[in-house]
């Protein structure tokens, strides 16, 4: 009897044993992949006929696919800002990439806006953290300088991160980077920062999940080529007969038509070459398939400047620093494990929601409130996100030539909001989705509601305001 006892016990203990192993590991891993001022339609899988990106389209068909994805703002450091926190930008008061230009000499003074990611703001690593995962930051951080770099902010590990938003070194070592040491002569930054991650990886203790955020530098500026791919993109580019560059204006800014920049062609074939052998290595260790991957941009692309730019998000409007749809939808895809076929979602998406969807998947309680919404119902077929509007708040001058201004997207209503001129434009972006009608005079109460709902937003978010200059000499 006491020997029956005492196999049933050994057989409890065991199977709890193994059950408690088996949840351990069927805790899934993350991979966040951000890539730096990709446009819409820069891949293969979002339209592009003259770049190529294989290894994304592939990791699109096992993903969802978010065809109304927005970054929260039109330029990189209140994206980012906001997938670290789930909060909308100027909720934080980062409403501007770091530190922004803020000039003297226009008709509004932008307003003082913070230069670093206050420490008390509870990033999603240090949730993850508590969730019991080790987290890993590689690449391009831009939310402020030493004593708030990612370590500061609940990164166990920070490689290449630190306060300058594009490679000061360029793309080839030397980095000039104070938190990577150079390389050997010819190599290239995205190829270092992939083998970084897959090395952490390699080297992550098995008996606790690990969150990568792996933040490309490309394809910011400067448009430095890849060369080992520069010339199959300039034959590529010989064989196409419509090859001109075209272009039109925007206001006193040029916007860029047409995808023919060889150059930038072969730096977005990079990021997918190196997606590709980082996916490859976590498939070689059976890690895929418990992986959740999340892979999207930090703003639209830069398509809009002065002169002419390096990529095209045509038939979108203007790019990269406006509040038309080309400086603010981006591609995003999300892979979650159980799931692996194509799916796609049309709700209203932006960045800050990608914080409570992450932490939603794995059970990770949040004590704090935030701006985003979790996509997990939409992304299990459970429910909508009922989201129906997202705002954007940038009253900064850009070197995009934009001006102060903000924005809603309502359902397929669209206004912007100019600050200069305190004018507003009204779209519907079922019927034009570039932009081109106006149509705030023939639906004045659709454009008042509108505008009363960003200014309901601006107070809800304490949204500090621009203010007029007393020392603007008007030419």
């Amino acid at each position: 009897m006491v020997i029956k006892k005492y196999i049933s016990f050994i057989l409890f203990f065991s199977l709890f044993f193994l059950n408690s192993c088996d949840s351990k590991k069927n805790i899934p891993n993350i991979v966040f992949i951000l890539v730096d001022d990709l446009g819409w339609n820069d891949l293969g899988y979002t339209g592009s006929d003259f770049y190529e990106s294989p290894n994304i389209d592939l990791l699109s068909l096992e993903s969802f696919h978010f065809l109304n994805a927005y970054s929260s703002s039109p330029v990189c450091s209140p994206t980012r800002a906001a997938i670290m926190t789930g909060k909308h930008p100027a909720r934080i008061n980062i409403t501007d990439w770091i530190p922004g230009v803020d000039p003297k000499d226009k008709l509004l003074l932008g307003p003082k806006d913070l230069h670093a990611l206050p420490l008390n703001e509870k990033t999603i690593a240090e949730f993850l953290k508590e969730g019991g995962y080790n987290t890993f930051y590689v690449g391009k951080w831009h939310l402020g300088s030493e004593g708030f770099y990612p370590e500061n902010n609940g990164f166990d590990i920070n490689i290449g991160g630190f306060e300058k938003g594009s490679p000061m070194g360029g793309y080839y070592s030397p980095y000039k980077n104070p938190k990577l040491s150079n390389g050997p002569e010819g190599e290239y930054l995205t190829d270092r920062l992939t083998n970084e991650s897959i090395e952490l990886i390699k080297n992550n203790n098995s008996s606790q999940p690990f969150a990568l955020f792996l933040s490309y530098y490309n394809v910011h500026t400067p448009i430095q080529a890849n060369k080992k791919y520069l010339e199959y993109f300039d034959n590529k580019l010989s064989q196409i007969e419509d090859n001109l560059v075209r272009t039109k204006k925007e206001g006193k800014a040029i916007s860029r038509l047409n995808q023919t920049d060889s150059k930038y062609a072969s730096m977005v074939y990079a990021v997918d070459q190196n997606i590709g052998k980082l996916i490859k290595n976590l498939k070689e260790n059976n890690l895929y398939e418990n992986t959740i991957i999340v892979f999207t941009s930090d703003n639209g692309g830069l398509s809009t400047q002065k002169k002419i730019a390096p990529t095209s998000v045509y038939p979108l409007r203007a790019g990269k620093g406006w509040l038309y749809e080309g400086g603010i939808k981006i591609p995003q895809l999300i892979k979650v494990p159980g799931i692996s076929k194509n799916t796609k979602i049309y709700d209203l998406t932006v960045s800050h929601d990608l914080f409570p969807t992450i932490l939603d998947f794995l059970g990770i309680q949040y004590n704090i409130k935030v701006d985003g919404i979790s996509l997990k119902p939409i992304i299990e077929n459970k429910d909508k996100t009922k989201r129906e509007e997202i705002f954007w708040y940038y009253p900064h001058y850009h070197g995009s030539l934009w001006k102060p201004g903000s924005a809603i997207r309502y359902k397929n209503w669209k206004l912007v909001l100019h600050y200069e001129t305190e004018s507003s434009e009204l779209f519907d972006l079922e019927d034009d989705p570039g932009e081109l009608n106006d149509l705030s005079l023939e639906f004045p109460q659709i454009k008042n509601n509108l505008l009363n709902k960003i200014d309901k937003m601006i107070k809800e978010t304490d949204a500090k305001l621009v203010s007029k200059n007393e020392n603007y000499i008007i030419d």
